[in-house]
């Protein structure tokens, strides 16, 4: 007879337990929007709540964003643990900042980064997620949520008197929702990793919940222990991205060169999500003679070691680009040197070289995407750049290709990071660029259109990209014989060079009202063509350019780069170059796949 009444008042209570938990699992259904709900800790035994406590190692942290590590934790444990729950982050610590230890007056700034609630909550007044949480603690001295945070210790308030709900709400009228809402309980945890302070979570219960217990306090702290590692890993991350935009931003140029015939409109982008930053870079380099220099690299890598790598490689190109104007010259050297860099790590590069005189693009590649030339028609094709192996990989040569860009055309250079897809081939991607390019409104291709209309636009781009748009000038400024500011002969392969070469400086001076440097240019123009004459085999072209400074160059076809000469004073020649470094701001001379060229700058008078 007492086993039959115990067993029957067991019974009694197990039905009980399953109503409150029908009423419970109702709520969940309404809020997830599904037919099955969760169960209830309360209805776990011990073991099934360290399952539920191991579970989070999975459901939480799944990324290395913070936010969204706080809006995991939220969700979890809601409708499971608890009815409702918000999160809130130290303001220091969003902006990458160390926790603290809190010993200041009234209470560190928070602010709101998550919350998550049971349908029957949804009327509660919480701080909106990204705005600072606010606590009225002038009012009570006892504030519970002061003491949790500056204590560093939990607040469990098993049953809410009406005393209670101005202590936990940030405002009355907050206050007077929960209580009418019918919260009942309620539990604070601070979120500590290294033992510094990194924020806390709320969590209340409502009708037909049970109130906190003592174990349920234990489970929140071993749940707000493990869930503030997944937080302190994410500002960290966060804080080291960070570091490398700003790096990489940082070896970026900052604005580009005037270059003559040529309009260059370049963008760097990073990517959406907190993954893909460090590597990816873009040179634009004014050469002498008007020339000018395109460069675009990815590391094969991520991080700061690739941003660092990124650097070294673009200090090279640049160094190497003041010494060979050939492109395939270019990538040979620059192999050696990433081959020489001690991290090991591989990268593709294209370099471009635009003359102005004839409106072309000499173009080597090392492994990299092939750039897209679209016409002024509205025609886009990529260019059949021979592809070489990617620096470091250590098999040169590399081949060159010239193309012709027709007035108002485009050279569209760029990284991977603007067509990568995990949802289709490279293939697949760089036809729909293409696709992209012929598309766009005039004018759109310089503004950066292709940023949003390329294949992986800024909602599904997991990796940064350049894009860097060339844009070939036509306007009053250029003739049939190229830009007003440039202008190139032919010299003849005979002693009357010299002559020749004065004359049409001389001419080309007035023209431009520069007659007061025709003494200089003249002498200047007569020690060039007699060095090419002497030692380069006969002078072949003069060049003589006005862009922010004058330009005067010659070509020939001899191996051997100029110097300057110890001369004597018994001797009769050897300061040739020495009356020229002394009469011109600078002088240089650089390969070409014919010989080389020598050129002289000069600054413009007032």
């Amino acid at each position: 007879m007492n086993g039959g009444k115990g067993r029957r008042r067991l019974t009694a209570r197990a039905s009980a337990g399953r109503g409150a938990a029908s009423h419970r699992s109702a709520a969940t259904r309404r809020r997830l929007g599904r037919t099955g709900g969760e169960v209830p800790l309360d209805r776990l035994t011990t073991r099934g709540r360290l399952a539920w406590l191991n579970s989070a190692g999975s459901r939480i942290g799944t990324s290395l964003d913070l936010e969204r590590t706080a809006q995991e934790l939220a969700e979890f444990t809601v409708p499971a643990f608890a009815d409702g729950a918000a999160v809130d982050i130290l303001e220091s610590v969003l902006r990458g900042e160390e926790g603290a230890r809190w010993t200041g007056t009234g209470v560190p700034i928070m602010r709101a980064i998550a919350v998550s609630a049971v349908e029957e909550l949804s009327s509660l007044e919480p701080t909106p997620v990204g705005e600072t949480s606010v606590r009225a603690e002038a009012q009570h001295e006892t504030l519970l949520h002061r003491y949790c945070l500056r204590q560093g210790r939990p607040v469990l308030v098993s049953r809410m008197g009406p005393a209670d709900y101005t202590k936990v709400a940030p405002t009355a009228s907050a206050a007077a929702k929960m209580r009418a809402a019918g919260v009942h309980s309620y539990l604070a945890v601070p979120l500590i990793a290294r033992g510094l302070l990194l924020g806390s979570v709320d969590f209340v219960r409502g009708p037909g919940s049970p109130p906190f217990s003592s174990t349920d306090l234990a489970l929140a702290e071993q749940l707000a222990s493990q869930a503030a590692v997944y937080i302190d890993n994410a500002r960290l991350y966060g804080r080291e991205r960070e570091h490398v935009v700003t790096l990489q931003r940082t070896l970026l140029p900052r604005a580009t060169p005037v270059t003559p015939g040529l309009r260059v409109r370049a963008e760097y982008a990073p990517p959406t999500g907190h993954q893909g930053v460090g590597g990816d870079w873009y040179d634009v380099m004014a050469l002498p003679g008007g020339r000018t220099a395109l460069m675009v690299g990815d590391v094969m890598a991520h991080g700061l070691p690739a941003a660092a790598t990124m650097g070294r490689l673009r200090a090279v190109a640049r160094t190497l680009m003041t010494l060979d104007m050939s492109p395939e010259r270019v990538l040979a050297r620059l192999d050696l040197a990433t081959r020489d860099l001690e991290d090991e790590q591989v990268a593709t590069f294209l370099c471009a070289v635009f003359d102005p005189a004839d409106s072309t693009f000499t173009l080597a590649s090392a492994g990299h995407l092939p750039p897209l030339l679209v016409d002024g028609g509205g025609s886009a094709e990529f260019v059949d750049v021979p592809i070489g192996a990617p620096l470091g990989a250590g098999v040169i040569p590399y081949d060159r290709v010239r193309v012709e860009v027709p007035a108002g055309g485009h050279l569209v250079m760029y990284t991977d990071g603007l067509v990568k897809s995990r949802n289709g081939d490279v293939e697949h991607q760089l036809n729909g660029l293409r696709a992209a390019a012929r598309d766009l409104a005039p004018g759109a291709l310089e503004s950066g259109g292709l940023f949003a209309s390329a294949p992986a636009d800024d909602t599904t781009r997991f990796d940064e990209a350049v894009l860097l748009v060339a844009t070939s000038v036509a306007d009053a400024t250029t003739s049939a014989d190229g830009p007003a500011d440039l202008r190139e002969w032919q010299l003849p392969q005979e002693g009357r060079a010299a002559s020749v070469a004065r004359g049409l400086v001389t001419d080309q001076l007035a023209v431009w009202d520069l007659t007061e440097l025709a003494d200089v240019f003249e002498l200047v123009v007569s020690e060039l063509v007699g060095n090419a004459l002497r030692y380069g085999n006969g002078p072949g072209r003069l060049r003589l350019l006005r862009g922010e400074r004058l330009v005067v160059e010659v070509s020939d076809t001899g191996p051997d780069l100029p110097q300057i000469q110890h001369a004597d004073l018994g001797d009769e020649g050897g300061r040739g170059l020495q009356l020229i470094n002394m009469l011109c701001r600078r002088w240089g001379s650089s390969r070409t796949v014919t010989g080389k060229v020598v050129w002289a700058e000069h600054d413009l008078p007032h």
